[in-house]
Protein backbone atom coordinates (compact mmCIF):
# COMPACT_ATOMS: atom_id res chain seq x y z
CA UNK A 1 0.00 0.00 0.00
CA UNK A 2 1.35 3.41 -0.92
CA UNK A 3 2.43 5.59 2.02
CA UNK A 4 0.52 8.62 0.78
CA UNK A 5 -2.77 6.75 1.23
CA UNK A 6 -2.35 6.84 5.01
CA UNK A 7 -3.24 9.73 7.29
CA UNK A 8 0.10 10.50 8.95
CA UNK A 9 0.41 13.49 11.26
CA UNK A 10 3.72 13.62 13.17
CA UNK A 11 3.67 9.95 14.16
CA UNK A 12 6.37 7.64 12.77
CA UNK A 13 5.21 5.20 10.11
CA UNK A 14 6.74 2.02 8.72
CA UNK A 15 7.31 2.90 5.06
CA UNK A 16 5.76 0.81 2.28
CA UNK A 17 8.92 -1.01 1.17
CA UNK A 18 9.84 -1.92 4.76
CA UNK A 19 6.23 -2.95 5.42
CA UNK A 20 6.38 -5.26 2.41
CA UNK A 21 9.49 -7.03 3.73
CA UNK A 22 8.23 -7.11 7.35
CA UNK A 23 4.80 -8.48 6.45
CA UNK A 24 6.42 -11.07 4.20
CA UNK A 25 8.68 -12.14 7.09
CA UNK A 26 5.62 -12.50 9.37
CA UNK A 27 4.35 -15.37 7.18
CA UNK A 28 0.72 -14.62 8.04
CA UNK A 29 -2.12 -17.11 7.53
CA UNK A 30 -5.81 -16.20 7.02
CA UNK A 31 -6.58 -17.06 10.68
CA UNK A 32 -3.51 -15.43 12.28
CA UNK A 33 -3.74 -13.36 15.46
CA UNK A 34 -1.28 -10.49 15.08
CA UNK A 35 -0.02 -8.08 17.74
CA UNK A 36 1.34 -4.84 16.21
CA UNK A 37 3.28 -3.41 19.15
CA UNK A 38 4.07 0.29 18.86
CA UNK A 39 1.56 0.56 16.02
CA UNK A 40 2.16 4.27 15.23
CA UNK A 41 -0.15 5.21 12.34
CA UNK A 42 -1.42 1.63 12.04
CA UNK A 43 0.14 1.08 8.60
CA UNK A 44 1.40 -2.43 9.43
CA UNK A 45 -1.87 -3.35 11.19
CA UNK A 46 -3.99 -2.16 8.30
CA UNK A 47 -1.92 -3.73 5.53
CA UNK A 48 -1.55 -7.01 7.45
CA UNK A 49 -5.30 -7.15 8.13
CA UNK A 50 -5.88 -7.55 4.37
CA UNK A 51 -4.39 -11.05 4.68
CA UNK A 52 -6.51 -12.03 7.67
CA UNK A 53 -9.88 -13.16 6.39
CA UNK A 54 -10.54 -15.10 9.62
CA UNK A 55 -7.88 -13.70 11.94
CA UNK A 56 -7.47 -10.58 14.02
CA UNK A 57 -5.04 -7.69 14.49
CA UNK A 58 -4.42 -5.94 17.79
CA UNK A 59 -2.77 -2.53 17.27
CA UNK A 60 -1.09 -1.70 20.58
CA UNK A 61 -0.17 1.96 21.02
CA UNK A 62 0.32 4.27 24.02
CA UNK A 63 0.45 7.73 22.37
CA UNK A 64 -2.88 9.60 22.06
CA UNK A 65 -2.03 11.20 18.69
CA UNK A 66 -1.11 7.80 17.25
CA UNK A 67 -4.34 6.24 18.59
CA UNK A 68 -6.32 8.92 16.76
CA UNK A 69 -4.39 8.24 13.54
CA UNK A 70 -4.95 4.48 13.78
CA UNK A 71 -8.67 5.09 14.25
CA UNK A 72 -8.75 7.46 11.26
CA UNK A 73 -6.79 5.04 9.07
CA UNK A 74 -8.92 2.08 10.17
CA UNK A 75 -12.01 4.04 9.09
CA UNK A 76 -10.38 5.27 5.86
CA UNK A 77 -9.57 1.70 4.75
CA UNK A 78 -12.73 0.09 6.14
CA UNK A 79 -10.79 -2.43 8.23
CA UNK A 80 -13.02 -4.58 10.43
CA UNK A 81 -10.57 -7.12 11.88
CA UNK A 82 -8.52 -4.56 13.83
CA UNK A 83 -8.83 -3.75 17.52
CA UNK A 84 -6.95 -0.75 18.88
CA UNK A 85 -5.46 -1.40 22.31
CA UNK A 86 -4.56 1.79 24.16
CA UNK A 87 -1.64 1.36 26.52
CA UNK A 88 2.01 0.42 26.84
CA UNK A 89 3.42 -3.03 26.25
CA UNK A 90 3.80 -5.41 27.96
CA UNK A 91 0.96 -4.47 30.34
CA UNK A 92 -1.49 -3.79 27.49
CA UNK A 93 -0.93 -7.32 26.13
CA UNK A 94 -1.90 -9.34 29.19
CA UNK A 95 -5.68 -9.58 28.55
CA UNK A 96 -5.39 -10.19 24.79
CA UNK A 97 -5.86 -13.55 23.07
CA UNK A 98 -2.53 -15.33 22.51
CA UNK A 99 -0.78 -14.19 19.31
CA UNK A 100 0.31 -16.42 16.47
CA UNK A 101 2.36 -13.51 15.09
CA UNK A 102 3.94 -10.38 16.59
CA UNK A 103 5.31 -7.31 14.84
CA UNK A 104 7.34 -4.97 17.03
CA UNK A 105 7.86 -1.44 15.78
CA UNK A 106 8.73 -0.02 19.20
CA UNK A 107 8.66 -0.94 22.87
CA UNK A 108 10.11 2.18 24.57
CA UNK A 109 12.77 0.15 26.35
CA UNK A 110 10.66 -2.85 27.38
CA UNK A 111 11.81 -5.28 24.65
CA UNK A 112 12.89 -8.01 27.09
CA UNK A 113 9.58 -7.92 28.99
CA UNK A 114 7.51 -7.81 25.79
CA UNK A 115 9.32 -10.77 24.25
CA UNK A 116 9.07 -12.75 27.49
CA UNK A 117 5.31 -12.18 27.68
CA UNK A 118 4.48 -13.02 24.06
CA UNK A 119 6.61 -16.17 24.21
CA UNK A 120 4.89 -17.16 27.45
CA UNK A 121 1.50 -16.69 25.75
CA UNK A 122 2.63 -18.73 22.73
CA UNK A 123 6.08 -20.37 22.63
CA UNK A 124 5.62 -21.00 18.88
CA UNK A 125 4.81 -17.38 17.97
CA UNK A 126 6.38 -15.83 14.85
CA UNK A 127 8.09 -12.53 15.71
CA UNK A 128 9.31 -9.75 13.43
CA UNK A 129 11.07 -6.71 14.88
CA UNK A 130 12.02 -3.51 13.06
CA UNK A 131 14.94 -1.48 14.42
CA UNK A 132 16.53 1.70 13.14
CA UNK A 133 18.93 2.61 15.95
CA UNK A 134 22.07 0.53 16.42
CA UNK A 135 21.39 0.49 20.15
CA UNK A 136 18.02 -1.16 19.52
CA UNK A 137 19.64 -3.74 17.26
CA UNK A 138 22.29 -4.40 19.93
CA UNK A 139 19.54 -4.93 22.52
CA UNK A 140 17.78 -7.40 20.21
CA UNK A 141 21.01 -9.27 19.43
CA UNK A 142 21.81 -9.49 23.15
CA UNK A 143 18.34 -10.90 23.87
CA UNK A 144 18.68 -13.46 21.07
CA UNK A 145 22.05 -14.59 22.38
CA UNK A 146 20.87 -14.83 26.02
CA UNK A 147 17.92 -16.98 24.94
CA UNK A 148 19.83 -19.07 22.36
CA UNK A 149 17.45 -17.98 19.60
CA UNK A 150 18.54 -18.07 15.98
CA UNK A 151 17.08 -15.24 13.92
CA UNK A 152 17.26 -13.96 10.38
CA UNK A 153 18.43 -10.36 10.14
CA UNK A 154 17.90 -8.34 6.98
CA UNK A 155 18.87 -4.72 6.48
CA UNK A 156 16.49 -2.85 4.20
CA UNK A 157 17.95 0.26 2.59
CA UNK A 158 15.58 2.27 0.44
CA UNK A 159 16.25 5.28 -1.73
CA UNK A 160 13.42 7.30 -3.23
CA UNK A 161 13.70 9.42 -6.34
CA UNK A 162 12.92 13.11 -6.33
CA UNK A 163 13.01 15.61 -9.13
CA UNK A 164 15.65 18.32 -9.15
CA UNK A 165 14.99 20.41 -12.24
CA UNK A 166 15.48 18.16 -15.27
CA UNK A 167 17.18 15.48 -13.16
CA UNK A 168 16.14 12.79 -10.73
CA UNK A 169 18.11 12.28 -7.53
CA UNK A 170 17.90 9.31 -5.22
CA UNK A 171 17.42 10.30 -1.57
CA UNK A 172 18.38 7.66 0.96
CA UNK A 173 15.99 6.73 3.77
CA UNK A 174 17.12 5.42 7.15
CA UNK A 175 18.19 1.78 6.82
CA UNK A 176 15.95 -0.56 8.83
CA UNK A 177 16.96 -3.88 10.40
CA UNK A 178 14.24 -6.51 10.09
CA UNK A 179 14.78 -9.31 12.60
CA UNK A 180 12.57 -12.40 12.33
CA UNK A 181 12.38 -15.65 14.26
CA UNK A 182 10.05 -18.29 15.66
CA UNK A 183 6.88 -19.67 14.23
CA UNK A 184 7.89 -23.31 14.32
CA UNK A 185 4.73 -24.31 16.21
CA UNK A 186 2.39 -21.80 14.64
CA UNK A 187 -0.12 -21.56 17.44
CA UNK A 188 1.99 -23.05 20.22
CA UNK A 189 -1.09 -24.92 21.40
CA UNK A 190 -0.81 -27.91 19.04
Amino acid sequence: MRDELFIRGDVPMTKSEVRAVSISKLELEPDSVLYDIGAGTGSVSIEASRYLTEGWVYAIEKKAEAIDLIKANRERFGVSRLEIVEGAAPEALTALNPPTHVFIGGTSGTMDKVLSLVLKKNPGVRIVINAIALESLAEILSWLKRHSVTAEIVQVSISRGREAGDYHLMMGQNPVYVVSFGGEGRNGLD
